[in-house]
């Protein structure tokens, strides 16, 4: 299921930035004494009682500036508050009460969403100062007194925040489902891709980037068998997203791949593999999750003999380390080809599902190790004692060694090119995890 979604907001300046970075243990949000430093809303995960949750880091409201850029701010910092479960106000101890945060409190009551009052800036352990009770009336509700600068106050904040998470809903799919999330910039043809597919016009399309503003699941039974389809608003560049509603978009396509079990990563045939492209290619990898590449739009590229392997071999040098996954090149627009991708996804599903008996991998790995010898420094060598599969989707492989110093990856790439030459496992990454284990 998706994460939940918390997100800070407040006017700015009152340590929404340091807050967040607090919580993430990463330095992500530019802290600055400058109103207005963190124009655009950032998010990371963060886990809390073993659930996780997105929090979202978003620019401060001022709702009485006429700038611009303050107005933009505000405008992303109401698509946060729109779209989260659980919202924490933030407020300074410091300044009191002022114009703007009763503005902001008038606001987000009409939400009738979970609203957590952090009083931030209470530097000091002990008694809360009595400047702390004015809050109240701001009409949120129960106050929590936190420094976010010393990282008081935290962990019952955090309680809090848990207590309002939604609860932990089971994906209610049946298990035979496949989850497919269709991702690529944004106009790249993902809406027409599932239209064709489907066989309907059940998603909006247009020729405007971004009209698909959130993840939408359509269910479809055939031959193939069972497949959820999540059409995502596009990726795109966070430097070229204007529209700010888009930024919000961004986040729910992350989740889509996180959600999904076969990822169709789109391709626009006259523009190629962009930097873009790689990174959602990238980020489905890193998720483990089995991917097709869907080159679109091909019937708009002039061919002579040759151009699809040509084009095919550009494709793998952009994305070198997805050369696991099948390319297909398609017209959503004209239905070439589209009636394979069904075929490609249940395949890719399956290879990544695929479990191995621990002594077939052992015969795979005494030969392996026969052919090409673990490597060896300063005359102490690598030993593989045995290996196992741990789980699936993706394929993960225990390997029980003498030193982890001695493992290296180009050791790892080439058990891993074994076990592909051997099984397939066509589509989907492959994951190691090393273990150290002495022979007695």
């Amino acid at each position: 299921m998706p994460k939940p979604i918390v997100a800070v907001v407040g006017r700015p300046n009152v340590g929404k930035s340091t807050f967040f970075n607090y919580l993430v243990g990463k330095r992500i949000s530019i802290v600055e004494d400058t109103p207005g430093v963190t124009r655009d809303r950032i998010y990371a995960e963060v886990e809390w009682r073993n659930r996780k949750f997105t929090l979202i880091d978003t620019g401060g409201i001022e709702p009485y500036s006429e700038d611009t850029i303050m107005q933009q701010m505000k405008r992303q910092a109401e698509i946060a508050i729109d779209t989260a479960d659980v919202i924490v106000f933030m407020v300074d101890v410091k300044d009191g009460i002022t114009a703007s945060d009763k503005e902001v409190a008038t606001m987000l009551r009409k939400t009738q969403k979970p609203i957590i009052l952090a009083v931030n800036k209470v530097d000091q352990v002990g008694e809360p100062p009595a400047d702390v009770y004015e809050f109240y009336n701001l009409g949120i509700g129960e106050i929590m007194t936190i420094s976010s600068i010393h990282g008081l106050g935290m962990g019952d904040l955090l309680d809090e925040i848990f207590k309002y998470l939604p609860e932990e809903d089971i994906e209610d799919y049946e298990e035979d489902v496949i989850k497919v999330a269709v991702v690529g910039k944004p106009n790249v043809g993902k809406s027409s891709l599932i239209n064709r597919i489907i066989g309907e016009d059940r998603v909006i399309v247009s020729d405007i980037p971004g009209t698909t503003r959130d993840a939408i699941d359509t269910f479809i039974e055939n031959e193939h068998g069972k497949f959820v389809f999540i059409d995502t608003a596009g990726i795109r560049r966070q430097s070229k997203i204007n529209e700010k509603i888009e930024k919000y978009s961004t986040i729910r396509s992350w989740t889509a791949i996180e959600r999904a079990d076969v990822c169709l990563i789109l391709i626009d045939a006259q523009e190629g593999v962009t930097e873009q492209d790689t990174k959602i290619a990238g980020y489905a990898h890193e998720q483990g999750k089995a991917s097709v590449i869907v080159v679109n739009k091909w019937d708009l590229v002039e061919k002579e003999t040759g151009t699809l392997e040509e084009y095919r071999k550009k494709v793998h040098e952009k994305l070198g380390f997805m050369l696991y996954a099948p390319v297909i090149f398609i017209s959503a627009m004209t239905g070439q080809r589209v009636d394979k991708t069904y075929g490609l996804i249940k395949y890719v599903s399956e290879q990544a599902a695929m479990r191995i008996s621990t002594g077939v991998l052992n015969d795979l790995l005494n030969e392996a190790t026969a052919m090409v010898q673990p490597p060896s420094d300063k005359g102490k060598r690598l030993k593989i004692y045995y290996m196992t599969q741990a789980s699936v989707k993706p394929p993960t492989f225990i390997l029980f060694i003498n030193d982890m110093k001695l493992m290296h990856y180009s050791y790892e790439r080439y058990l891993e090119n074994q076990l592909r030459k051997s099984f397939g496992f066509e589509g989907t990454p492959i994951r190691f995890i090393l273990r150290e284990k002495e022979r007695e």
